[in-house]
């Protein structure tokens, strides 16, 4: 009995080893390689993911820092504005503590200063009153005098001849 429905087992063993190493020939030249580079490319994706992520944290740990620096330095300014307001208040109270002792002082000098001229002014106007009252009683004495040596000559006789040597 040979061989029922013209079937060659022979040639199908051979189609089936062809297929086989057509098969193993595309595994080892197309598949193979497509999985690497495919295995490749996914872990160089992973790898990135996991330095984004990295990095994400880092920067979000840097912006924690640049925060909390920040802070410290607002309270840092805050101390050094209220510091500096209040040595800028204790310096001015200190000048206008200076200004007012340099007014007094100069109030009392002036003061000083007016009394003397007052008091020189009263000497000068004292001396000027009793020379303008010597002067004044040397022109009465002078006048009564005057006035007396022409009422003795008169009374002498000679008055008519003086009154005329006056005229």
């Amino acid at each position: 009995m040979g061989i029922p429905l013209n079937i060659d087992w022979q040639q199908i063993l051979l189609h089936l080893f062809n297929f086989s190493i057509l098969t193993a020939g595309l595994y080892v030249l197309l598949y193979k390689p497509v999985r690497d580079f495919m295995d490749k490319r996914t872990s160089y994706y992973k790898q990135m993911d996991e330095e984004a992520q990295e990095k994400l944290g880092q920067a979000a740990q840097l912006e924690a820092s640049y925060k909390e620096q920040l802070s410290r330095a607002d309270a840092q300014i805050s101390q050094h504005k209220a510091k500096a307001a209040l040595d800028a208040e204790r310096t001015a109270e200190e000048q206008l503590k200076s200004a007012r002792k340099q007014a007094e002082k100069i109030i009392v000098n002036a003061q000083e200063s007016a009394k003397k001229e007052r008091e020189k002014i009263l000497a000068q106007a004292q001396q000027d009153i009793a020379e303008l009252a010597a002067t004044a009683a040397e022109k009465l004495v002078l006048k009564s005098l005057d006035g007396a040596y022409d009422q003795f000559l008169s009374v002498a006789g000679g008055g008519e001849e003086h009154e005329k040597q006056k005229s």
